[in-house]
């Protein structure tokens, strides 16, 4: 019985942990940048700035371990949907889709420092 306890208290305190990366989203002659955070159970979310607009997206847990999709809302207006795959625990990248058709590259991780 006390090692389950113990087991369960462990599995509090890592659901507790959020990690943070860098993001950055390159789309339309612009650079956003900012971060995304992973939670352990919950999913995580971003926000990048090209220091006039602000985009922020937020996804839940994925049925594929290591792919997402988000809805997108930026400050000016603009909204689309983002796909985002990990090519390890700690970076990936994907793509926005916006409304009006264009599609933003997407990068979170060491990557996106790079940009």
């Amino acid at each position: 019985m006390r090692i389950l306890g113990l087991l369960l208290l462990a599995a509090v305190g890592v659901s507790g942990c959020d990690v943070t990366h860098p993001v950055a989203v390159v789309g339309q002659g612009t650079v956003f940048r900012g971060t995304a955070t992973a939670s352990l159970l919950e999913g995580g979310w971003f926000q990048a700035t090209n220091g006039s607009t602000t985009c922020r997206g937020r996804y839940s847990l994925g049925t594929e371990a290591n792919s997402v999709t988000f809805p997108v809302s930026c400050t000016n207006g603009m909204t689309g949907i983002g796909t985002a795959t990990y090519s390890s625990a700690v970076e990936g990248g994907g793509t926005v889709v916006m409304q009006d058709g264009s599609q933003w590259k997407f990068i979170f991780g060491r990557r996106a420092l790079d940009v």
